[in-house]
């Protein structure tokens, strides 16, 4: 008898990008699917971020950066002035 596929689970997680003041880059930071989705869309990954970053800070000695931009991983963002065709 043939296997059935499975169905997709719901991700426990959310990975973002996260881009610092200073340019520096951090990928697939996860964040609890749990935070996100009510009316502040993905404003609470940026203080679930901002505080895995303190720990970070904390535990390595050096100060937390400020985050620039936020994006989820895997998104495509289009840039501007290409035109394609």
């Amino acid at each position: 008898m043939a296997r059935k596929k499975s169905k997709p689970l719901d991700a426990e997680f959310v990975m973002f990008d996260v881009v610092y003041t200073d340019g520096s880059r951090r990928s697939n930071r996860r964040v609890p699917t749990a935070l996100l989705g009510g009316l502040d869309g993905d404003e609470p990954a940026r203080d679930a971020i901002m505080e895995q970053d303190r720990a970070i800070a904390e535990k390595s000695g050096m100060p937390a950066l400020e985050i620039a931009t936020l994006t989820r991983s895997g998104k495509v963002v289009e840039k501007p002035g290409r035109k394609v065709g």
